[in-house]
């Protein structure tokens, strides 16, 4: 039995999706949902619904029960990095308690000197979680997931179009960017194939990309030059303020923007293509999808 966390969310209805594709059967596929009347479409597939929460211990390890291999999909918390890892700590301790024998864990892509980053302590979070698997002493997979193509639509804004310009303040940082639908994709592949207990891969793009290139791609896609400049942060943070962006997010941009200027995420790997069988999607072929 395979149990999905998080089934309902972006990535983990994504992985339910390719393990049917790939033949599991859905009486052999679990969900665990803090909701179940979300999950509605799933239970019309066949697939097993669980209902319970990460801050609820025995509702966990009553939907454990019987299972072998445990998508662990990070928590979406929003609230405090601490209260992430707690989650991800009450799930395997769950997960220990109702004899899971395989985790899964979707991390994120890490390079040395990430201690030093905008995103330290999203980074210490999952490396905290990592660790705390590790030690549990069942047998792990951690997958060091790059950073979502999907985001790049976020940070150029919706209106790049009619601007043709993007401000963002990463530089000429770069970041190896891949579809979520891929990582998707690949974890179910570790779901469903030997040979990955107590293995640490990173799932990224084989070639990093800067907002000057991707700016290039855009301009192509839409036959007018789009132009990338790079703000410092507080004149960043000021035109968003005035612009009226909710504080929440000019916050989420800077730390982001200020990561990727900072060559955190820059890490190439053929570890997804060779999962997928195929060439991960480039960020040009993205771009061109979406803007065509």
């Amino acid at each position: 039995m395979i149990l999905v966390t998080g089934a309902t969310g972006q990535f983990g209805s994504k992985v339910i999706e390719h393990l049917l594709k790939k033949g599991v059967c859905p009486t052999g596929i679990s969900v665990l949902v803090r909701d179940s009347d979300k999950a509605i479409s799933l239970k019309q597939k066949g697939v097993h619904i669980k209902e319970g929460d990460y801050t609820d211990h025995d509702s966990m390890v009553k939907a454990f029960r019987g299972v072998d291999k445990l998508l662990l999909v990070s928590s979406n918390n929003r609230e405090a990095i601490e209260n992430r890892t707690l989650h991800h700590k009450n799930v395997i301790e769950a997960a220990k308690e109702a004899k899971v024998n395989h985790i899964v864990y979707t991390s994120f892509v890490r390079k040395p000197g990430y201690e030093d980053s905008a995103i330290a302590d999203f980074q210490n979070s999952h490396v905290e979680s990592e660790n705390y698997l590790k030690e549990s002493g069942i047998d792990y997979t951690i997958l060091q997931n790059a950073i979502y193509a999907e985001m790049i639509l976020a940070f150029v804004g919706d209106k790049v179009a009619e601007t043709e310009n993007i401000l963002f303040p990463a530089g000429e940082g770069k970041a190896s960017w891949v579809l979520r639908e891929e990582l998707a994709e690949a974890a179910a592949h570790v779901l469903t194939t030997e040979d990955h207990k107590n293995k640490t891969y990173s799932l990224t793009n084989s070639e990093s990309i800067g907002f000057n290139t991707i700016a290039q791609n855009i301009s192509e896609v839409l036959n007018k030059k789009v132009k990338y400049t790079s703000l410092d942060v507080n004149e960043f943070k000021a035109i968003m303020e005035k612009a009226g962006v909710p504080e929440m997010y000019i916050g989420m941009f800077t730390m982001w923007g200020t990561a990727i200027a900072q060559q955190t995420m820059d890490k190439d790997d053929d570890t997804l293509s060779n999962f997928l069988n195929r060439k991960s999607t480039s960020v040009s072929q993205f771009i061109a999808k979406v803007y065509s």
